[in-house]
């Protein structure tokens, strides 16, 4: 397959309605050991462009949606966009409606809680876990003398966008204004290592948040970090010692925790890593993807021959 670049219809969509909205997913490499790649904010399934065809090619069946509210998935009917309504989602994508029983979930960002949410909330439906620059449940007793709290000054959005939506979202009035807003989070307030977006990248990847109900749609989820209003229930995000995790940092991220690699290691304790990623920040599959691929692959090697093994023996 050719390099996908920066063409928004690269790859083949499918949809479902499981869940009274209609999702939309990438799905490659049908046949292969299911790999679940959820994104975060604010991002879409875009971010994942990079490495789809090469995980494809590795032998997974890589399926990675639009979470409710974002891209070309719709807004939910039932106005909730925490992490348990996207974690209930995927488990019927994957589960109800694609028929598999394990599945490998890989998870930055939001991403990262709704992958662990998924793991607690459906014991047995993830294999294993990819994790990335992403909130983590807080151990006190165990994460002591980590620097477990971001810089102060990167949490004014977090703030606005949890207590004040609808106020920032009047603001953000035209499909440019809220393109210019999203685009922020790729340049300067320095999420990516410097340089990792180009003004093109920039434009692909902010393009789907110039829609306002998506964009405000997807404030659901700070909201949720505020109010129970917010919650379609609570999450579970907790120290999971009964599946193992591969852990990836790209350590140019100033908006998360300084220790997430060793906090990662304390929240699952049987995990290969934490490996930091050169040159990289937030934005993991777009910044480091032959990185994330090798990593996927050495982690799941074993899943691939066995895989492989049964898929041939089919044939």
């Amino acid at each position: 397959m050719d390099e996908p670049g920066l063409d928004p219809a690269a790859f083949p969509t499918e949809e479902h309605a499981r869940r009274g909205f209609r999702q939309v997913y990438v799905r490659a490499g049908v046949g292969g050991v299911p790999l679940l790649l959820v994104h975060g904010w604010p991002e879409t399934k875009r971010i994942w462009w990079r490495v789809v065809a090469p995980l494809a090619a590795a032998g997974f069946e890589v399926i990675a949606p639009d979470l409710r509210g974002f891209g070309d998935s719709e807004v939910a009917p039932d106005g909730f966009h925490d992490v348990p309504a996207h974690s209930r989602d995927l488990a019927a994508l994957v589960g109800d409606h694609l028929g598999h029983e394990r599945v490998v979930a890989v998870g930055g960002d939001l991403g990262g809680p709704v992958v662990q949410d998924l793991a607690l909330r459906f014991p047995g439906l993830v294999d294993r876990l990819v994790l990335f620059n992403s909130p983590l449940p807080y151990d006190r007793a165990r994460m002591a003398g980590m620097r477990t709290r971001p810089p102060a000054e990167a949490a004014d959005y977090f703030v606005r966008q949890g207590t004040d939506a609808d106020a920032l979202a009047a603001e953000l009035a035209t499909p440019e204004q809220r393109r210019r807003y999203v685009a922020t989070f790729y340049t300067s307030r320095f999420w990516a290592h410097p340089g990792a977006f180009t003004p093109e990248e920039v434009a692909f990847h902010t393009e789907p948040f110039g829609d306002g109900d998506r964009l405000r749609a997807s404030f659901g989820g700070y909201e949720s970090a505020f109010t129970e209003a917010a919650r379609s229930e609570p999450a579970l995000l907790a120290r999971n010692p009964d599946v193992q995790a591969l852990i990836l940092f790209g350590p140019s991220d100033h908006v998360l925790y300084p220790d997430f690699d060793r906090m990662a290691a304390v929240v699952f304790p049987d995990h290969v890593g934490p490996f930091l990623l050169r040159d990289c920040g937030h934005f993991v599959p777009w910044e480091a993807p032959n990185a994330l691929v090798s990593g996927v692959r050495a982690f799941c090697g074993d899943l691939l021959v066995r895989f492989g093994g049964r898929l041939a023996g089919d044939q």
